[in-house]
């Protein structure tokens, strides 16, 4: 399929105006197609060709201005609209549409659990042409009326209020001025909640078999939906755009979530069928408000072409983190910003694949594509907190209000939102916006302390180019406990230094960027580091906590800290920690990358032994229930690293953790998962358990036990659904590749190393981008920290030519892996 240019694309929004599309969806005709019948209003500016782009599974008729075109010239996705004249012009498209299993276009999904099917689009980022004819590219905006053709019993959702007209038939309300990517329509048996709000219809919905669970946390998900409605109506002076706000939780989605104006459609896991931690009840908090703020930030105003996708994601991330600060009961959604987002951006920014947060070039679809990445979320995210620092809060949103007024209902750059800022502060905000936004790589900063004038001052060293207005701490010793590292004085200061900062007394501990207020790499001078190895889960507050264990984990993939030292760090402070992003984002670490990756084979029992007695001891902390979270993440890490099966074996037998808590399906499946791994399971017990569980949950649950089990044929059995066969949709496959890698199970898949780049270049291209990506990712060798699979990659990027998600993903990987083989070369 043809991939539009930035050059086509501005080419053809010079030529079109673009008014009115009218189309009509028929879900009843079969579960491998649906109808397709689209009227789209257009004005072309002079005489001169163009074309519309769908992907039918067949084409029947199309007309322009009541003249029939001939289907056979659709090349590829684009339909040639030849000879047009100057003036308005009418063209009608009736085709079938194919419904997808990826996640893509209009996804079709049967709930093992009570076999109801639900349909929803996911448009993004050009596959509006999975579902209907459009002209596919953001700034040709225009108004959207859709009637659904749906199966008895079912509701059709969609961007404006929607009506049942009878027989199966329901009409949305036309839009206001919208683009393309931003079209939504789920439709099925929901189960939906409602109420009102400032006189808005505001409800939620999911597949009816997870009402039960949808109902018990509706209050929660409604209030900080009108939580941070209020407080984004305080923010912005323009008014919320649209007529109602649904959130549907849908399933097999490929992203968190998706900001359709008037109906945000999210993973279902964040309806929470298991126990969860405050910290993923905080996390599904930000992701509404960071959906919501997308109603201002990309749906009122839109990216004129895809280099300017920060001006959607980076506002997005940032306004939903500090929103659910501001709004909502959780007070420390900054603390997982740093240990999670953060180091997100922070990898993805050091790989050969990083980008400017702002590229100056996108050149077409594919490659913007690869841009939803740790650099356009965490990094962008994280430049706008540091310019909030810089500009002021109100002189910030005073840019941003001048912005929705000058652009409202259309389509703006970053000059135009630069622009914007700059009518509302003296600062250079142009200066800011190149330093910051159209250069690439982590700057870092290290402290130095010198005598100067009969006292010590401090210098911030900096690598690197950006300006930044930092705090930082200086800790203390506390007399009174050893263990305590008590604040001194902050200081703020501007990076690069005019002049050094007296401090007095020389302190325990320096901390630059203290409050995580900027997008740093820091290092620490050798008296901090030791108050920190000994000290550090005494720091009062866990956003400063998130930055040394950030500090260090940077420390670790630059080579500069041995692993061994940060898991020993980690044994020893970690047992104190309160904070649950701070425990789950160290404990991920230590286990994923340190255990897993950085670590020798030979040095890895000995490192799982470690963190298995950290869990315990975590574990023996919670046991008077003071902490449930904590407790639930010492018990999910413990089945995790567990080198032997007989605990967990014993825990799944009584279907409890001695002291709690009783084992939901989640827990079950995670000891399953991993009773496979060490061989101490089998496919009649998985079966048993499915049995049990029989949801959609519960099927990926199974299928990374079966890709899991140690034996060759589990494994080919698994290859083979992977890469021989397209039946899974894309969570089984992503579910089956989880299971397939083992590190402990090195040699019985050492043979699929060379497979993998022999079956994934040709799997990525027959499936489609959402697949090609969860096939770079989730079917990588991670295990495999060795030369030869090293060139195997090279060879691949070389020879073979992968498909531009498969690429960016292996090109992300293979980068990765060569940073693992330096760590453990260091």
């Amino acid at each position: 399929m043809s991939v539009i240019t930035r050059d086509e694309a501005q080419l053809r929004a010079q030529f079109l105006d673009v008014h009115r599309y009218t189309v009509e969806l028929d879900l009843t005709t079969g579960d491998e197609t649906f109808d397709s019948r689209t009227v789209i209003r257009f004005t072309a500016r002079s005489a001169g060709d163009t074309f519309v782009e769908l992907k039918p599974a067949s084409l029947r008729t199309v007309t322009l201005d009541g003249q029939p075109l001939d289907p056979e010239t659709l090349d590829g996705n684009r339909l040639p609209l030849r000879g047009l004249t100057a003036g308005e012009h009418e063209l009608r498209v009736d085709a079938a549409m194919r419904y997808s299993r990826t996640g893509e276009g209009m996804h079709r999904f049967t709930d093992p659990t009570d076999g109801e099917t639900y349909v929803y689009t996911q448009m993004f980022l050009d596959d509006v042409q999975r579902v209907f004819a459009a002209f596919d590219q953001p700034d040709l905006k225009a108004v959207f009326e859709l009637t659904v053709t749906a199966p008895d019993g079912w509701s059709v959702l969609a961007n404006g209020i929607t009506e049942h007209l009878g027989q199966g038939r329901w009409r949305a309300a036309a839009t206001p001025l919208i683009s393309t990517y931003l079209v939504a329509v789920a439709a099925g048996p929901w189960h939906s909640l409602h109420t009102e709000h400032r006189g808005l219809p505001f409800g939620i919905h999911c597949r009816r078999s997870l009402a039960a669970h949808l109902d018990t946390d509706a209050e929660e998900i409604f209030d900080v939906t009108r939580a941070c409605f209020d407080r984004y109506h305080e923010k912005f002076e323009e008014p919320y755009p649209f007529d109602s706000y649904d959130q549907a939780f849908v399933p097999e989605f490929n992203a968190g979530a998706m900001e359709n104006p008037g109906l945000v459609t999210f993973r279902d896991d964040f309806v929470f069928r298991s126990a969860v931690t405050d910290t993923e009840r905080q996390t599904r908090a930000m992701v509404i408000a960071h959906e919501m703020a997308h109603m201002w930030f990309g749906d009122l105003v839109t990216l004129k072409w895809w280099d300017d996708i920060w001006l959607n994601e980076s506002f997005a991330e940032y306004m939903g983190y500090q929103t659910t600060l501001e709004a909502t009961r959780f007070t420390q959604p900054w603390v997982e910003f740093g240990v999670t987002r953060k180091a997100w951006g922070y990898d993805a920014d050091q790989r050969p694949s990083t980008h400017p947060v702002a590229p100056e070039a996108v050149d077409d679809t594919a490659a913007a594509l690869l841009n939803f990445d740790g650099i356009s979320y965490a990094k962008g995210a994280s430049a706008l907190r540091q310019l909030v620092t810089w500009l002021g809060e109100k002189n910030f949103l005073a840019g941003i209000n001048i912005h929705f007024e000058r652009h409202r209902f259309a389509n703006a750059t970053l000059a135009d939102f630069i622009d914007s800022l700059a009518a509302a502060t003296d600062r250079d905000v142009h200066a800011w916006a190149e330093a910051w936004l159209r250069t690439t790589g982590v700057d870092t900063l290290s402290p130095r302390v010198a005598a100067a004038d009969g006292t010590l001052a401090l210098t911030v060293d900096h690598a690197g180019s950006r300006p930044h207005r930092i705090t930082v701490g200086l800790y203390d010793h506390d007399l009174t406990d050893e263990g305590r590292l008590t604040p001194r004085e902050h200081i703020s200061l501007d990076v690069p230094q005019s002049a050094p900062q007296p401090i007095g007394k020389r302190p325990a501990l320096i901390l630059t960027n203290d409050g995580d207020l900027t997008y740093a790499k820091i290092r620490f001078d050798d008296e901090s580091f030791e108050a920190v190895r000994t000290g550090l889960s005494g720091l009062p507050e866990p956003l400063t906590r998130a930055v040394v264990w950030n500090a260090l984990r940077d420390a670790v993939r630059d080579g500069e800290l041995p692993p061994a030292a940060y898991l020993e760090t980690a044994r020893t402070q970690l047992p104190r920690e309160t904070d649950l992003a701070v425990a789950e984002g160290v404990l991920a670490f230590a286990a994923h990358e340190v255990t897993d990756r950085y670590l020798r084979p030979e040095d890895r029992p000995a490192a799982l032994a470690t963190l298995g007695s950290l869990c315990r001891d975590l574990l023996r902390r919670t046991e008077d229930g003071d902490n449930p979270g904590l407790r639930l993440i010492a018990v999910r890490h413990f089945i995790d690293v567990a080198a032997h099966p007989d605990t967990i074996a014993a825990w799944l037998a009584d279907d409890t953790v001695p002291g709690g808590p009783e084992l939901d399906p989640e827990l079950r499946w995670r000891i399953l998962g991993r009773l496979a791994v060490l061989g101490a399971t089998d496919e009649a017990a998985i079966a048993a358990e499915l049995d049990r569980d029989p949801s959609a949950n519960g099927q990926e649950g199974a299928a990374t036990c079966r890709a899991a089990l140690p034996a060759p044929e589990a494994k080919r059995a698994a290859w083979d659904a992977m890469f021989a066969s397209d039946d899974l949709s894309n969570y089984l496959f992503t579910a089956t590749a989880r299971g397939f890698w083992q590190p402990e199970q090195a040699d019985l898949v050492r043979a699929y190393v060379p497979r993998y780049y022999q079956d994934v270049v040709t799997l990525a291209a027959r499936r489609g981008p959402a697949i090609a990506a969860a096939a770079g990712r989730w079917a990588f060798p991670y295990h495999a920290v060795d030369a030869e699979n090293l060139a195997l990659g090279e060879a691949c990027l070389r020879e073979a030519e992968p498909v531009a998600a498969l690429r960016r993903k292996l090109v992300d990987e293979l980068d990765d892996l060569a940073r693992a083989l330096r760590v453990r070369d260091a």
